[in-house]
């Protein structure tokens, strides 16, 4: 299944970004952590972000599968979140899903920083290790 979004021009409306001190020269950062979420996210498809259904449910029950690929903490769930869409999408996720993002407290820098490094790491050689 794909990711689905309807994009209706005539219900567009502004996004809220959070209030930024323009002294505020600071690099954008993320902690260890952080950083391999956003790592793992790589493997984790567009349907971990929807709650599974009827049949998905009874394929994990069959397969023996009874974990579910959301984070405990909702800071870290909202991150792993724009990373599954950051590493199929890019910069071009819907604003509903950015605006979730932002008000987990992160900023639009961390934003930026997330996605140019992920485009990097997707635009980068792979290196295969024996």
């Amino acid at each position: 299944m794909a990711y689905a979004v309807r994009l209706d021009p005539q219900e567009a409306r502004a996004i809220a970004l959070t209030a930024i001190p323009a002294n505020d020269t600071a690099k954008p950062i993320f902690s260890p952590l952080e950083w391999a979420v956003i790592r793992l996210a790589r493997a984790d498809s567009l349907s971990t972000l929807r709650a599974p259904g009827r049949l998905r449910r009874f394929v994990n029950w069959l397969l023996g599968r009874n974990g579910r690929p959301q984070l405990a903490n909702e800071r870290l769930e909202a991150l792993r979140r724009m990373s599954v869409l950051s590493w199929h999408f890019g910069f071009t996720v819907p604003g509903d899903d950015v605006a979730d993002f932002l008000s987990q407290g992160f900023s639009p820098d961390q934003y930026e920083l997330m996605v140019r490094s992920i485009r990097a790491a997707i635009s980068a050689p792979q290196r295969i290790t024996a």
